[in-house]
């Protein structure tokens, strides 16, 4: 039945999958010109994103694929798995696939000079169809479940490959809408066992947007985790999950100079010229470890401690931890109270002092001369 797919399929599937979440989109209003967050070039942005993806960016990838790399390096495996099972050649091409996205993904969120190529992913002040689509087009080229389906379709998988990438981009694409599908599980408990097995398998509205939520301080929001792309028991499997079944409110970048949509698709080649921009000319995260701790008095509400000390806001965080590896760590006052907040980050009580400031360099000198005037006292 599907061994007969092919690109011309893929494509129709897929633009009647966006046809369908637009609309989606349209009727909770993720289209209303009039109260979008979205500016003219996050517009400008995703319509690009989208077209250069689609028709020149993995057909390029897909092409050199299948006509250079693989005659270079096998020559003798052209179509040599042609006629394998769907019930074989499926699962073997989607589940390699998403793994390896997985863990660029995930280290997208950890090495800074890949970071900067995801960064505009995350620099929607708002969630739909064609957010999945604003990444930068080094990003995509470098990403190698992309050259992954190239491969698999030279090896003779290439039903199994239109088939599996229709399959994602139906997932993918729904976990970036505003429609948020999901809520309908969650609404009626008679549904609570199948929404319990659907959350941990596949991405929902619910886990992806809330790995596209501004900050962790809400409690709903983790940018830092739910890296699944397809299949969310890669979250699950290592460590990176979190469900809370909730919709983060606001999304963005607590640091976001508010770049042009050229220097967003086009790093490195193109810079921004915002000043203090991740993406301009000559940027570097720098250092804001002190080896004093502050001391000040908290209101009650939710807290970032920065725990990679790159925050100019230590010790609070202000997003600068994206890129690094390090996650800021959530923190609760219930009432007013005054605090000692590490900002050396050697404590091992974060966010609290615990004097591990001490046997820094230049406190210790200092250390020694306080216990020098105590005996003289």
């Amino acid at each position: 039945m599907f061994d007969s797919l092919t690109a011309d399929d893929y494509k129709i599937a897929v633009v009647g999958i966006l046809l369908v979440f637009t609309l989606g989109d349209i009727i909770v209003g993720a289209f209303n010109f009039k109260t979008t967050k979205k500016k003219k070039d996050d517009w400008i942005q995703e319509a690009i994103g989208f077209f250069q993806l689609a028709g020149l960016i993995q057909p390029f990838m897909t092409f050199v694929a299948i006509y250079v790399l693989m005659p270079f390096i096998a020559p003798s495996l052209d179509g040599a798995y042609f006629g394998t099972s769907m019930l074989i050649a499926l699962p073997f091409y989607l589940l390699i696939d998403d793994v390896m996205q997985y863990w660029y993904h995930r280290k997208a969120h950890e090495w800074e000079w890949l970071w900067k190529l995801h960064r505009p992913h995350h620099a929607t002040p708002e969630m739909g169809v064609y957010t999945t689509y604003r990444n930068a087009a080094a990003y995509y080229l470098l990403m190698p479940n992309l050259w992954w389906g190239g491969i698999m379709t030279y090896l003779g998988f290439g039903a199994a490959v239109v088939l599996g990438l229709t399959i994602k981009s139906l997932v993918v694409i729904g976990a970036h809408s505003e429609f948020k599908w999901d809520r309908f599980l969650y609404k009626y408990k008679a549904l609570a066992p199948l929404a319990w097995i659907i959350e941990r398998t596949i991405s929902t509205p619910a886990t992806h947007f809330a790995h596209h939520g501004k900050s962790a301080k809400d409690g709903i929001s983790d940018p830092n985790g739910n890296f699944s792309n397809t299949f969310f028991f890669w979250d699950i499997l290592f460590g990176t999950a979190m469900i809370t079944r909730q919709y983060p409110t606001e999304f963005g970048l607590d640091n976001d100079p508010g770049d042009p949509w050229y220097a967003h698709l086009y790093y490195p080649f193109i810079k921004s010229k915002k000043e203090g921009s991740e993406i301009s000319k000559g940027f570097k995260k720098q250092s804001y470890v002190s080896n004093e701790p502050l001391k000040t008095t908290l209101e009650p509400g939710n807290y970032l401690y920065c725990a990679c000390g790159k925050s100019a806001d230590n010790p609070f965080c202000n997003g600068a931890h994206h890129g690094t590896g390090i996650k800021p760590v959530f923190f609760e006052v219930k009432k007013t109270r005054k605090m000692s907040l590490c900002t050396c980050k050697l404590t091992k009580t974060p966010p609290y002092c615990d004097n591990s400031h001490e046997g820094m360099e230049g406190n210790v000198g200092k250390k020694k001369q306080v216990l020098e005037k105590e005996k003289i006292g």
